[in-house]
């Protein structure tokens, strides 16, 4: 997700969670899309998976209220309001 910029790191240079989770699902759904199982299926399974990680360590209504905050602002039409200090 671009925003969430962890960095770390790396030889040198910087790599961030984003750079990390788009390379892996970029390879994700190229390797679905060649074995004739379309992105879709593995888009479900992989939100599957992130949800069973969060699990480890949070709360079901912590994970509800993130999918949810995510759910309301995944129009890429819509500004962001954001609060300012």
């Amino acid at each position: 997700m671009a925003g969430t910029h962890i960095e770390a790191k790396n030889k040198g240079n910087a790599m961030y969670a984003s750079d990390v989770a788009q390379r892996h699902f970029s390879a994700a759904v190229a390797e679905a899309e060649t074995s004739g199982l379309g992105h879709e299926a593995v888009c479900r399974a992989l939100l599957s998976l992130v949800i069973s990680k969060y699990l480890e360590t949070r709360s079901i209504a912590d994970i509800q209220a993130e999918l949810r905050f995510i759910a309301e602002n995944c129009d890429p039409d819509t500004d962001f309001m954001f609060m300012r200090p």
